[in-house]
């Protein structure tokens, strides 16, 4: 094989890593020393980028799914905008924490995939205790009954089932999520 042979695969292999780099989602950055990469502690994520129309679209349609059923069990049609108001809580509220966790917890945990799930499930209970408390006080706050049953162990219990959905979905569609460990 000739020298310039060997440097035309060279390029070829080159290209192919850049590909690979752009399409995968994740991809292993240098890390120093000291453990720090681009994009903080750990292995090289790439932060979580949507810009606010994209998320307030879909979380709002979200909230508005979720608050024609919950208003089908509580005051019909005249309750669908409190209901709605109630579910923008779990739907853009827990999008942020997701976020939160993406660009700033993760880059940071060591320990591997454990500590991973270990944070996330962790996160989610407190943001499902979180959230159940602030749909309490603003059910509370539009004169509503309040919402007795939900309790910060339904709350917690109910948001990591909230989350564990909405990543099956992403894993379905080929998509990094929870399940897969690359979202």
């Amino acid at each position: 094989m000739t020298a310039g042979a060997r440097t035309a695969d060279a390029r070829t292999e080159d290209a192919r890593t850049e590909d690979a780099r752009t399409e995968d989602p994740v991809t292993e950055d240098p890390v120093t020393e000291d453990g720090v990469t681009e994009y903080g502690v750990g292995a090289g994520w790439k932060p979580f980028r949507e810009p606010l129309r994209v998320t307030a679209l879909r979380t709002g349609a979200i909230a508005m799914a979720i608050g024609a059923v919950l208003a089908g069990f509580r005051g019909g049609v005249r309750g669908w905008p409190m209901a709605t108001l109630l579910a923008l809580w779990p739907a853009f509220g827990g999008h942020w924490v997701e976020v939160w966790y993406l660009n700033g917890l993760r880059p940071r945990l060591r320990g591997g995939r454990r500590a991973q799930v270990a944070a996330r499930m962790g996160l989610w209970f407190a943001t499902g205790v979180a959230i159940a408390f602030a749909m309490r006080l603003t059910s509370e706050a539009a004169g509503l009954q309040p919402l007795r049953w939900l309790a910060w162990r339904v709350g917690g219990a109910a948001f990591i089932g909230i989350e564990l959905a909405a990543h099956l979905v992403l894993q379905m569609r080929g998509l990094p999520s929870f399940y897969n460990g690359r979202g």
